[in-house]
């Protein structure tokens, strides 16, 4: 088992790639605490996967939302050693009058939720000898996309906190990596292939994008998932700063 007595946190927990990574990190031996906004979604993961599961229903779209998430979560765990910060949202597709409120809420799930979330963490680590933080941008935070660049903007961001963060906290032995996913099968993915288009295309373009993967599908969120549990793990023991592209070849064009 890769991270076997290992305490964990995974926000956006209750569906797609974070429901995900908690089926794969119970199933490797960790306890997680499962944060998501959805109070249905996590009773239904509690059901799913008991004890190994501890819910925590939180709003990461404010700081103070994201402080008392990680404090309750922290404190049902009894410590921490594995943050995977996984919220997030696709945001406005517009430049030109751009609806500000979406703007803010985009970078607020994308951006600063991951800082405090990770700002929470260190110090439960830190009192653990370290841990792993875990965050999520994309392939759009490695390369510039046409259709979400105020997406694109926040992963970016987020690739550079991840950087910024793995300097600061290697003396204490806390690692800080990020996974880039490209286009993955979970219930945000019509959002992001169909900016501005009509509902019957969505089917169209998802095989355009598809063939412009070099593995020529999208990814599935188990696939994610593994990269995080990886990154996670002792078995990436010697790898913190990294953005790790899980994107079926799509940026080695």
């Amino acid at each position: 088992m890769r991270v076997k007595n290992k305490l964990a946190i995974i926000t956006a927990a209750a569906s797609g790639m974070g429901k995900a990574g908690v089926e794969l990190f119970v199933r490797e031996g960790a306890t997680v605490a499962a944060v998501d906004i959805n109070e249905a979604a996590l009773a239904a993961l509690k059901a799913e996967f008991g004890d190994k599961v501890l819910i925590v229903r939180g709003d990461l779209s404010t700081p103070d939302g994201c402080k008392a998430a990680m404090a309750e979560a922290i404190g049902k765990l009894g410590g921490l050693d594995i943050l995977w910060a996984h919220a997030g949202i696709p945001g406005p597709a517009e430049v030109e009058d751009v609806n500000i409120d979406e703007y803010n809420l985009a970078m607020a799930l994308n951006v600063t939720s991951a800082l405090i979330c990770a700002g929470e963490a260190a110090p439960a680590m830190r009192k653990r000898g370290g841990g792993s933080i875990v965050f999520t941008a994309s392939v759009s935070g490695l390369v510039g996309s046409m259709l979400s660049p105020i997406y694109s903007a926040a992963k970016f961001g987020v690739v550079g906190l991840t950087k910024s963060l793995a300097l600061r906290y290697a003396p204490e032995k806390i690692r800080v990596n990020v996974v880039c996913p490209g286009l993955t099968e979970t219930p945000m993915l019509g959002l992001f292939l169909n900016r501005g288009g009509k509902p019957e295309e969505l089917a169209e373009n998802q095989k355009k994008f598809a063939a412009a993967i070099p593995l020529g599908r999208t990814a599935q969120a188990h696939e994610i998932a593994h990269g995080a549990l990886w990154l996670a793990s002792d078995d990436s023991s010697y790898v913190t700063g990294i953005s790790l592209p899980i994107d079926g070849g799509f940026i080695a064009r």
